[in-house]
């Protein structure tokens, strides 16, 4: 077995995000001590993890030099939260969504740490200056937002509050470049961050766009999977603007006008309720119903897809 790379990784939290969190320290060579409140939820975790790693060697999809044995074999599980803590350089709170509880967690590991490991959240929305308020070690901490499923979409987005040394944030971006994700540095905190607030931005006008009697619900998405999102899989918006004229200054000076006409015509926003949450409810149940067995096969070929993507941008990436 290759040697582990330096210093250990702890996660905080064993649920979906954490156990791919693990796996992808664990694909980088990085010890990984999974930590959890209640001990059970650590030892099903793990049993997922081997799991899902035996599938991802068996189908060439898996992640690092180490076989998925190899990497399994540095995963392991902590009773206590000072036993996981202890001579880690990298956490990793990966618990639900509830801004009290990550708050508690962060207190309790400000009292354990030293000055020298990163505190790191996956919170999707939750500005760092209300995580992390307080804390002696402030400056040490920073938000890592990772995407849903964090294994097969390699973005991070790294959020500082104001306290966070800059240090900081060069560890952690250098530490999520050597596990293969892809680190984006959001230069100063803001409510849903980078992602969310694009990805809101698209749901808000589709909801309108449905909500209006435009286009279905199934269209709707026909416009995003066999359209923009095809390109948007390897380029951004800004860059699509810069191709489809000859260069950014001249899109602009284009389109420009139609944009600000378009974008006039927007509506409010919605209240995501309603007819229209039932209409789109029922057109998406007719895809796929919302029962667990069906939504649990279709996130896997959703996965599976996401392997096929990732496999072909880094072949084109290569050329």
């Amino acid at each position: 077995m290759a040697s582990p790379a330096t210093g250990e990784v702890v996660i905080i939290g064993s649920g979906l995000i954490g156990q791919s969190w693990a796996m992808l320290f664990a694909s980088g060579g990085f010890k990984v001590k999974l930590y959890d409140i209640e001990p059970q939820q650590v030892t099903n975790a793990l049993e997922k993890i081997r799991k899902e790693m035996k599938f991802l060697e068996q189908s060439g999809s898996l992640k690092g030099s180490l076989s998925a044995e190899e990497q399994g074999s540095l995963i392991s599980g902590c009773l206590t939260m000072q036993a996981a803590a202890e001579g880690a350089m990298h956490i990793q709170e990966c618990v639900p969504e509830n801004l009290e509880l990550k708050k508690k967690i962060f207190a309790q590991l400000d009292q354990i740490i030293d000055d020298k490991v990163v505190l790191s959240s996956s919170t999707s929305c939750l500005l760092p200056s209300n995580l992390f308020a307080g804390l002696v070690h402030a400056k040490q901490c920073i938000v890592a937002h990772p995407v849903n499923p964090p294994y097969y979409v390699p973005l991070v987005e790294l959020v500082p509050h104001p306290e966070t040394a800059p240090a900081t944030v060069d560890r952690t971006y250098a530490l999520m470049r050597k596990i293969g994700q892809s680190p984006v540095r959001v230069m100063k905190e803001i409510d849903g961050f980078a992602l969310n607030r694009l990805q809101y931005a698209v749901i808000s006008e589709a909801w309108r766009l449905v909500e209006e009697g435009i286009v279905s619900p199934s269209d709707l998405d026909l416009v995003m999977s066999d359209g923009l999102g095809m390109r948007y899989a390897f380029i951004g918006p800004l860059e699509t603007m810069h191709l489809n004229a000859e260069g950014m200054l001249s899109y602009c000076d284009k389109y420009s006008e139609g944009m600000r006409r378009v974008l006039k015509t927007f509506g409010p926003i919605p209240d995501f309720s309603g007819a229209t949450v039932e209409k789109v409810n029922q057109a998406m149940c007719v895809k796929v119903p919302d029962d667990p067995e069906h939504l649990a096969a279709r996130r896997q070929w959703r996965d599976e897809c996401l392997l096929r993507l990732a496999k072909l941008k880094r072949q084109m990436q290569s050329q």
